[in-house]
């Protein structure tokens, strides 16, 4: 089972995984939350993330889902990558994107990436109503 880590800037993260428990009643892949201070240097914040990822690891790697790709939060997940543990990376998280995953805890951590930005784009709808 891959777990899935939402490493975000603060209040992003929480509110998106609180939807999705409310959502889904029960999330079938173990996922936690790590918010980045704006004013955070990644080596600060590696510790609490490391941490973290440890806890949603279940031995089948960690998808990490994060919110602006080039911030903080995605660098920091760069950092997370190069620990050992298998990690993909995904930026631009969304509700969509973290129900897509949630709804295939089946896959594998390879397959998982195309999942969660299939799921970012096909939550994009131009709505003309």
């Amino acid at each position: 089972m891959v777990g899935v880590l939402l490493v975000t800037h603060e209040g992003v993260g929480p509110a998106l995984l609180a939807t999705a428990e409310r959502l889904l009643a029960r999330l079938p892949l173990p996922a936690t939350t790590l918010e980045v201070a704006f004013d955070a240097s990644p080596s600060q914040v590696l510790p609490a993330a490391s941490a973290a990822m440890r806890k949603v690891d279940r031995g089948e790697g960690v998808l990490v889902l994060t919110d602006l790709y080039g911030a903080s939060p995605a660098n920091l997940a760069a950092e997370l990558s190069r620990l050992g543990t298998p990690v993909r990376r995904v930026s631009g998280a969304s509700l969509a994107m973290l129900l897509r995953v949630m709804n295939y805890p089946e896959l594998a951590l390879d397959e998982l990436p195309a999942v969660a930005a299939a799921g970012a784009r096909n939550g994009v709808v131009l709505d003309d109503a």
